[in-house]
């Protein structure tokens, strides 16, 4: 049971990490939330089962957040995500539009 417990505060702070920094940016709720699951199963495995179980929890947690951040970095997830329209229009200066009503007005005079 100690072991179960472990392994799912570990899946659910990465979950929670990469929620926080793809859907829910800032530092909110998820974010704190999973560090604190895996701070948990790190402190959790390292007093119920053991001093050698607490430092291969450390790994396992920076190796699957660092895992799992690269994974969907390069998934293409983030491509349906990402606003790529292009913006083509362009706004006219004031200047330039004075410029333009004095020639028009210089050349109707003529």
């Amino acid at each position: 049971m100690n072991v179960f417990l472990v392994v799912l505060l570990v899946l659910a702070g990465v979950a929670l990490l990469l929620t926080e920094m793809f859907l829910l940016p800032g530092f909110g709720i998820a974010g704190i939330g999973g560090f604190g699951c895996l701070i948990a199963a790190v402190v959790l495995a390292w007093i119920w089962i053991g001093k050698m179980a607490g430092y291969i929890t450390l790994g396992a947690c920076l190796l699957l957040s660092a895992l799992a951040i690269w994974g969907f970095l390069h998934s293409h997830a983030l491509d349906k995500m990402a606003l790529d329209s292009k913006i083509d229009s362009h706004v006219e200066l004031a200047k330039n539009k004075l410029d333009k009503n004095k020639k028009s007005e210089e050349n109707k005079e003529s």
